[in-house]
C-alpha cells in the first residue's frame, strides 16, 4: 500500500484476513507512528522507492490511498512498470482525471499504460465511510484476481 490512511488501515485489515501480504510504505513519520496491525509490515521509505526497487511482482496489488500527488502519483508511475495485477488510487472522477492528465503529461505514459490504473479505485458501491471505501476497494482487488 502507498501511504497509509484511515481507509488503507481497512484495506490492510481486509487484506490479511483475505490472505495478502501487507506491505504499507510511507515515510511520513507522524502519521505512521504508533501504528501497528497484526500482519501488516510497515516501511518508512517512499512508496515509489519501494517499488522501483523489485517490491512488486505479478500478485501485488499497488493500492495507493492518501489522496497525496506526491506519493500516489509517483507510486502509479512506479506501479505501471511492473507486473502488479492490481494498480489503484483512491479519489472522486475529477480527482482521477486530474492524476491520469498528470502522469500522462508528466510521467510520458500513453493512454494503454494509463488503463492499467484503477482510478478512482475499488468498485462503485456508493461508499462513503473509511471502511465501505475499502470494501469496494477490496472487493475491485478481489474480483481482478479471480479474472471476473
Amino acid at each position: 500500500m502507498a501511504g497509509l490512511s484511515p481507509v488503507a488501515e481497512f484495506c490492510a485489515s481486509f487484506a490479511v484476513a483475505m490472505g495478502y501480504e501487507v506491505i504499507v510504505c510511507d515515510p511520513r513519520v507522524e502519521i505512521t507512528a504508533g501504528f501497528s496491525m497484526p500482519g501488516v509490515e510497515v516501511r518508512g521509505v517512499l512508496p515509489a522507492v519501494f517499488i522501483a526497487e523489485g517490491g512488486c511482482h505479478s500478485s501485488t496489488a499497488v493500492l495507493a490511498l492518501t489522496h497525496d500527488p506526491k506519493l500516489d502519483d509517483l507510486s502509479m508511475l512506479e506501479a505501471v512498470r511492473t507486473e502488479a495485477f492490481y494498480i489503484g488510487a483512491m479519489g472522486s472522477m475529477r480527482t482521477s482525471s486530474k492524476r491520469i492528465e498528470r502522469l500522462a503529461r508528466i510521467g510520458g505514459l500513453d493512454s494503454e499504460v494509463l488503463e492499467r490504473i484503477h482510478a478512482p479505485i475499488g468498485l462503485n458501491l456508493g461508499s462513503k465511510t473509511p471502511a465501505e471505501i475499502a470494501i469496494a476497494v477490496m472487493a475491485d482487488v478481489l474480483r481482478v484476481a479471480n479474472g471476473v
